[in-house]
């Protein structure tokens, strides 16, 4: 481009100069171009242009030969010279460009403040760091050889260009910015509260001005390594200070206004707020001490008013202010334990409460409790409070034992047990009976496996489940000895259910009671084979149940009985063939649990007549007596005076018999019934009792079996053992089953002394040894 000669000189480029230049040749061509490239970049770089001044950097630090410039002169250590010399003087002029550069920039910020100062400090920290990358690549040779070196020598002070670069920003610009009054950080903080104000501001500058902070970090010992020092230390505290004071005002004014339930959804939007600031514009590494601070102010702080609304928060359901509640106080260690006591205290007297009302509202108070309503009673409140740990509290595992612990105790203590350990086991055990039984509704309309697996949770808070098993035990043999359970597959699926929970064990003689029944029916099938192959023609209908004495809970009769002329030749057939068939076997026939039924010859209409062994043996009587005194009744069939007295009581009742005169009997000659088959078998009340007392007698008598039998076993693995720890381990392995008494322990002990199953080792008084 032809100009005049005059103009050209001054605003001309330099020409390129020689690869001999002297170094001020040299650094005003490159000094030219860098200053292009820091403050014109975007008017554009030839790519000629750009090699020169990467070829005159290259031949000037390449150049071997000395330049007499004052620079040159100096000898570094060890009398290096030459190159490595050349790459000392463009370096040091390098230091001294950024320095007039960063004055500018230093001076023109002077005047600004908040969001004007940071969209000048990130317009110009574009435009650097953009320009420093190029510059940075113009002397790579420089960062390469020369730099290099002198690092592995130790010189730690001398970067890499665009480090340097950095460096020089840092001192020169924003440490000079900074050191008013942190005026670069505080334009941030006070953008960030504009934004927590609720305002709308520019993210993007935040993060690009943050973004500075850190990469003006720098790792001494390896430059390429991001260092957060810089961003710790001037935005990083500061703001997290600014937050904590920020939000200790915030909810100290909220909580004065307004309620708990509002502060919750407040500080839960704030805690996500504050994470979602993280992800926006703040480094990464913020995150778990803003975290930690805000969970510190918004939470810790008012923890113990959490603590006290959270009773009514129970009380009134509010499940969406429990669900927050947990999730912010699960933040802080200390937050949760608290909530679980109350949480424990409230279930134990929502369950205490129930039962109580239950035991008011019935006429005959706790005797008379009816099992269903019981069980219904504390089922619901468990229910209840399961959902809320499920749904509230995310079935945490410290609330799922808080709720055990209190379902355990209002189970087993409350209005309806007093101090008594086995009427909760044996109510349990009756609504289990009732569930099973034929004329069970449930059975037939809803879910009866439902019902079932409602016991089981139950069933789990029961202390004493030795006390449900033999009521369980006792309950079910009268079910499968009278016929009345609903079905065989249920009756199966709860024995399952049992031993899934207890162990073989548990459910071995329940199992051995179904066997015995599948037993008898095919003894009962072979018997009536023989009679017809012998032609004993039985002219009644006749089948057996034989009972295992070591798995059925039944007791024979502690009276004689005379057996009817009427049947006593199949029973003597019977017993002949079972003495044939099992010799040495003895059979104790169970009158009290036999039935049978009669029909009626003597009244117009033919009724079929349900009735107990004892009924029929006394009905037999009237086929030769119209009339008959308690006296010539007792002599005729054995019955002890009390019982027949009951079954006397039951046929008058039903108007099968006549008692106008004292202890005189007729048979009524006008029976009338709606029904053709009459159920005179109603169990009698002095059995009903027996049978509470009779399983509690058994349950004793067994845990004295059961105590003895665990010291043995523990004492054959342990060998030697000290009296205290014996007693605790005992606890231990026996309370699954039942909570064993301290004084029970002490007796069996003594028990197996005299045994000489154990005994005192000799010298001591309260170690014993086992006797192999």
């Amino acid at each position: 481009m032809a100009t005049p000669a005059s103009t050209a000189a001054s605003n001309a480029p330099h020409p390129m100069p020689p690869p001999t230049a002297d170094l001020a040749t040299t650094w005003t061509f490159l000094e030219e171009g860098v200053d292009h490239i820091m403050t014109k970049l975007q008017t554009g770089v030839s790519y000629s242009k750009y090699m020169s001044l990467y070829t005159v950097a290259y031949n000037y630090c390449t150049s071997s030969r000395m330049h007499s410039t004052p620079e040159s002169t100096v000898v570094g250590a060890g009398g290096r010279a030459g190159a490595n010399l050349m790459g000392s003087d463009l370096y040091n002029n390098l230091i001294r460009y950024f320095v007039t550069h960063l004055k500018g920039l230093k001076e023109q910020s002077d005047t600004l403040q908040d969001e004007a100062l940071l969209r000048y400090y990130a317009g110009e920290w574009d435009r650097y760091t953009t320009g420093a990358n190029y510059i940075n690549r113009l002397f790579t040779y420089l960062n390469r050889h020369w730099v290099k070196r002198e690092r592995d020598e130790g010189r730690k002070g001398v970067y890499p260009v665009y480090t340097l670069a950095l460096v020089q920003w840092k001192s020169n610009f924003f440490l000079h910015v900074q050191s008013k009054h942190g005026k670069l950080a505080g334009a941030i903080l006070r953008l960030i509260e504009r934004q927590r104000n609720g305002e709308a501001i520019d993210q993007g500058l935040v993060k690009k001005v943050v973004d500075s902070f850190v990469s003006l970090g720098l790792d001494e010992a390896d430059t390429n390594k991001a260092s957060l020092d810089v961003y710790k230390e001037h935005l990083e505290m500061p703001f997290l200070e600014a937050t904590e004071k920020y939000y200790q005002q915030e909810s100290e004014a909220f909580l004065a206004e307004s309620s708990v339930s509002d502060y919750l959804k407040k500080a839960e939007e704030r805690l996500r707020e504050e994470e979602d600031r993280v992800d926006r514009y703040l480094n990464a590494e913020t995150r778990k001490q803003l975290v930690s601070k805000c969970e510190h102010v918004l939470i810790r702080q008012h923890s113990e008013l959490m603590w006290e609304s959270f009773q009514s928060l129970l009380d009134f359901d509010k499940d969406e202010d429990l669900q927050r509640m947990y999730a912010l106080l699960s933040r802080i260690s200390e937050g949760l334990e608290p909530l679980r006591k109350k949480f424990e205290e409230h279930v134990k007297k929502a369950g205490l409460t129930a039962v109580s009302k239950l035991v008011g509202e019935g006429a005959e108070g706790a005797d008379g409790l009816d099992p269903k309503a019981y069980v219904d009673a504390l089922l619901e409140v468990h229910r209840k409070n399961s959902e809320t740990v499920t749904r509230s509290f995310r079935g945490e595992a410290g609330f799922v034992a808080s709720l055990d612990k209190a379902c355990r105790e209002f189970v087993n203590r409350n209005a309806a047990t007093g101090t008594s350990t086995t009427k909760s086991p044996e109510l349990l055990a009756k609504h289990a009976d009732m569930l099973l039984r034929k004329n069970n509704k449930m059975a037939e309309e809803e879910d009866l496996e439902g019902a079932l697996n409602r016991v089981m949770v139950l069933f789990k808070y029961i202390e004493d489940k030795d006390v449900f098993q033999t009521f369980y035990t006792t309950k079910l043999s009268k079910r499968l000895i009278h016929g009345v359970s609903a079905s065989d597959e249920s009756e199966a699926s709860m024995i399952s259910k049992l031993k899934e929970a207890c162990g073989f064990e548990y459910t071995n003689k329940l199992q051995r009671m179904f066997t015995d029944m599948s037993l008898s029916k095919d003894l009962t099938d072979q018997f009536k084979e023989r009679m017809q192959q012998n032609h004993d023609d039985m002219d009644i209908n006749f089948s057996i149940m034989v009972l295992g004495t070591n798995f059925w809970p039944l007791n024979a009769p502690n009276n004689d009985f005379i057996v009817p002329p009427e049947i006593l030749p199949t029973y003597d057939r019977f017993s002949k063939y079972y003495q044939t068939k099992h010799s040495g076997r003895k059979l104790t026939w169970l009158w009290n649990y036999s039935k049978n039924e009669l029909r009626t010859n003597y009244l117009n209409q033919k009724y079929i007549l349900m009735t107990s062994s004892y009924q029929m043996a006394v009905l037999l009587q009237y086929n030769n007596h119209d009339t008959l005194s308690l006296e010539e009744l007792i002599t005729a069939t054995a019955i002890s005076k009390d019982i027949l007295v009951q079954v006397l009581s039951l046929l008058v009742k039903a108007k099968i018999l006549i008692n106008e005169e004292t202890d005189q009997y007729d048979l009524n000659p006008n029976f009338k019934s709606k029904k053709i088959r009459v159920n005179l078998n109603q169990p009698i009340k002095a059995e009903v009792k027996a049978e509470s007392s009779e399983v509690l007698k058994t349950v004793d008598e067994d845990r004295k079996y059961v105590i003895q039998a665990t010291i043995v076993r523990i004492m054959k693995a342990r060998k030697t053992m000290k009296n205290q720890p014996l007693i605790q381990e005992v606890i231990l392995q026996i309370s699954q089953r039942f909570a064993p008494k301290i004084p029970d322990i002490k007796k069996a002990i003594d028990t197996l002394l005299e045994k000489e199953y154990i005994e005192r080792v000799d010298g001591t008084r309260d170690t014993f040894a086992y006797v192999a």
